[in-house]
């Protein structure tokens, strides 16, 4: 049996301490700036300030969302991975970061699309999700989502049908069903 060794991406930090998994990426950087341009052109309607911006590093996660992409890619033989958004209240970001997304959750804010994790392609219909805490500030992650074959889905499926991995309204909305499907490259916190 052969196991696989992944490399962690060359933009983490050493982290100082065994938990730490959250690191603020500075202002300054074309890290910042990239990923910030890109969430605001997607805002539309909403023209949000930044607070700040955290890479998460979670080895544990990275690893198996690692070793789902390469089946992904040997069953496809292409790369289906997208970067989506995910909304949510501040105490949900935590409980992600520590653990992954959570199918257990699925329903939680509808189903219309099935039963699995909600990502969408714009951070402004993400936004309705991610509710305001008590300083006035929203979280919303970045997240890598293997799409791999997707269907359309509808509001009684609890899983992909046989030879999909996720679902879709079609268009903007993208919904996976397995935990390994999806990691969370960063959180902004915003107003």
């Amino acid at each position: 049996m052969v196991l696989f060794h992944y490399q962690l991406p060359s933009n983490w930090q050493r982290p100082t301490t065994p938990d730490e998994i959250c690191f603020t990426v500075p202002m300054a950087s074309a890290e910042y700036n990239l990923t910030i341009d890109q969430f605001k052109a997607t805002m539309k309607s909403y023209s949000p300030t930044i607070v700040r911006l955290e890479r998460i590093q979670n080895e544990r996660w990275y690893k198996q969302y690692k070793v789902h992409e390469d089946d992904f890619h040997k069953r496809l033989n292409k790369d289906t991975v997208r970067s989506l958004y995910h909304g949510c209240p501040e105490v949900s970001a935590k409980a992600i970061i520590k653990d992954g997304f959570n199918r257990s959750f699925a329903g939680v804010n509808g189903t219309a699309y099935g039963n699995g994790v909600y990502f969408a392609t714009d951070a402004n219909y993400s936004h309705s999700y991610a509710h305001v805490n008590s300083a006035g500030e929203r979280c919303m992650f970045i997240v890598k989502v293997l799409i791999g074959k997707s269907i359309e889905g509808n509001s009684s499926m609890k899983v992909c049908p046989v030879g999909y991995d996720s679902t879709t309204n079609g268009s903007n909305i993208f919904v996976a069903y397995h935990d390994a499907q999806s990691y969370a490259e960063y959180l902004i916190t915003y107003k």
